[in-house]
């Protein structure tokens, strides 16, 4: 059964695509290699996960504003996610999509969710995000 979820759009735009969660903060500059969309820290739970195409679900960016350079460079090479969902606002992950978007005119969504919100999407869920911050969730089918 599908759930819907009103978020607020920091970056607005549509997107869909599987879930991939964290419940750590993540900085891209040093965290994210924006050639190959791999998350490359491996102090981060999600060390060698690829958010390519992926909606990343993870709480806030963690500092650098370097972050921004890595986020529009990984729209560049094509492997960027297909959207961000946080719990806090980061202004650099924005300004990095705001950036991306006008140069390369590949709108990459962040929506902010409330903290009940965010706890009930799960990994592997496939997530459609409307522009007005809609957020459909369709759960992950058990094997």
């Amino acid at each position: 059964m599908d759930r819907i979820v009103m978020g607020k759009p920091v970056i607005s735009g549509a997107a869909e695509g599987l879930a991939l969660v964290s419940k750590e903060p993540l900085s891209l500059w040093g965290g994210l290699n924006a050639y190959t969309g791999e998350i490359i820290d491996r102090r981060h739970e999600r060390s060698g996960a690829i958010v390519t195409g992926k909606v990343f679900v993870f709480p806030q960016g963690r500092g650098s504003s370097t972050a921004s350079a890595i986020l529009v460079e990984s729209v560049k090479a094509g492997t960027a996610p297909a959207a961000i969902i946080n719990l806090k606002l980061d202004p650099i992950l924005a300004l990095g999509a705001i950036v991306a978007d006008e140069l390369y005119h590949k709108t990459v969504p962040i929506i902010l969710v409330s903290r009940e919100d965010f706890e009930a999407i799960q990994e592997g869920d496939y997530l459609e995000i409307a522009p007005d911050g809609t957020i459909t969730i369709r759960a992950r089918q058990k094997e």
